[in-house]
């Protein structure tokens, strides 16, 4: 497991020991790795390499570069759906630019996971952040340029190429830094660092464009994404891979265990009713209501909803993380909170004013976030710290997979079928995800809900006594 190398790698060619395999002879930090053949010394214990400084002072370069970055994920879903109708871009077409990134990412995530796992974070890192920027600078062409749909679509491509090298080595690094007692809250700042940004993106995107226009929008983000390469270019360290290259780690070496299906299809089926469904939705939702708050319209107050949303997201990724830490389990939490999600949907199918928005949007934005932090812990508790760059892209390829087919879906069913529909069809989605979690879990470890001390005396793997 991530951070801990286990006694059991399930995912791998090497035996299992199981839970009562005997490991009490041979040091785990310094246990060879099954995939490192190539000679190449293997990081030990993030956690215990480190002192809690200076894991500390990596969390935050991680959580600032992210942040940074996030505005430009932001700064485009208040502007485009209204952009596009001035633009003449149609609804499809708009739903499909806003999905690019992640179909793009998509493609590009377990690709990632094998580089990061091969070469190690901070490359990859680095690279990524200035690809996002570029990226962001496009939205600037395809306002001023001849075929805005062209720009629009290639800047959203590009964005999901540099965010899955981002996504791949900042999870890495949090796994690689932490233990089994931080690792839920090490997740969860780090996904809280990455959703942070893209709320003032959402902010930026909805009132900046509103007051100054969406060029100004669009270039503050820009500026902000180089601030963010040049942060991690400085500050970042290789927390990954020691040495040489591990040659061993091959480039179709896709990690498709029932541990990283389990936790990408949670994530899939999260990510398809929050970004897909909500977030393509918000704004045409406020204009059917006539809601607005402070005096802005539906493409400034969307950028406020939607921030309110992540906000929440983002405290209870904190909370949800370290909530799993104390009690030394993640299930129950994980099912907790996607409860509180789909309550949140529910509210928001029967919502039309500005009060039972407001909370239907806070819950929706808490039950995801309580999430998202203890599902990548839980990833990183049953996987082995060599192949949780490999882990952590083939989670992204499903959560992008879900997130890209929202807008696509959501957008045209609207026209159709009307918002609560829509929104009472995506409160089933949390329930799902909760049933896949349950006996994922079960499947991998023979237990529902185990312990972290349990899966790490067994490697990550009970079941494969």
């Amino acid at each position: 497991m991530a951070g801990t190398p286990p006694a059991n790698d399930s995912d791998a060619d090497s035996p299992a020991t199981g839970v009562g395999g005997d490991t009490s002879s041979e040091d785990p930090a310094k246990r060879e790795s099954p995939d490192d053949e190539s000679g190449a010394e293997r990081p030990t214990d993030g956690g215990g390499a480190r002192t809690t400084r200076e894991q500390r002072v990596i969390i935050a370069s991680v959580i600032a570069s992210t942040f940074f970055v996030g505005f430009g994920g932001g700064v485009i879903f208040p502007i485009l759906p209204n952009l596009g109708v001035v633009l003449g871009i149609s609804p499809f077409m708009v739903g499909l630019i806003l999905s690019a990134n992640r179909f793009s990412r998509l493609f590009a995530n377990a690709p990632a996971g094998i580089l990061v796992d091969r070469i190690g974070t901070r490359t990859p890192f680095v690279v990524g952040l200035f690809v996002q920027a570029v990226a962001t600078s496009g939205y600037v062409i395809a306002y001023l340029a001849p075929l805005p749909e062209f720009w629009f679509m290639s800047a959203r491509v590009i964005w999901g190429l540099g965010s899955a090298l981002v996504f791949a080595t900042a999870y890495t690094i949090a796994a690689d830094v932490s233990d089994a007692n931080s690792r839920g809250t090490s997740m969860g700042v780090i996904r809280g660092g990455i959703i942070f940004g893209f709320p003032t993106g959402l902010v930026i995107g909805g009132i900046v464009s509103e007051v100054w226009g969406s060029i100004a929008a669009f270039v503050i983000a820009t500026l902000f994404a180089l601030i963010a390469s040049l942060l991690a270019y400085r500050t970042v360290p290789e927390t990954h891979v020691e040495g040489a290259p591990r040659g061993a780690v091959k480039p179709w070496d896709v990690d498709t265990t029932i541990t990283s299906l389990t936790v990408g299809l949670v994530n899939f089926t999260v990510l398809f009713a929050y970004i897909g469904a909500l977030f393509a939705t918000l704004v045409l939702f406020l204009e059917y209501h006539s809601i607005g708050v402070f005096g802005f319209d539906a493409q400034g107050t969307s950028g406020i909803f939607m921030a309110v949303t992540v906000i929440a997201a983002a405290v209870f990724m904190f909370l949800g993380g370290y909530v799993t830490d104390r009690r030394g389990s993640r299930v129950p939490t994980l099912l907790f909170f996607l409860g509180i999600m789909f309550v949140g949907f529910l509210l928001l199918a029967r919502a039309g004013s500005l009060w039972t928005l407001t909370i239907a949007c806070v819950f929706i934005g808490a039950g995801q976030g309580g999430t998202s932090g203890p599902l990548m812990a839980l990833l990183a508790d049953l996987t082995p710290n060599e192949r949780m760059g490999r882990a952590t892209g083939t989670n992204n390829v499903l959560g992008d997979i879900g997130g890209g087919l929202g807008p696509m879906l959501s957008l045209p069913l609207v026209d159709v079928v009307g918002f609560w529909p829509v929104y009472a069809a995506c409160a089933v989605m949390p329930v799902i995800a909760g049933v896949v979690l349950v006996f994922g879990v079960y499947s991998e470890t023979g237990q529902f809900s185990p312990t972290t001390e349990t899966v790490t005396a067994g490697g990550g793997s009970v079941a494969d006594d």
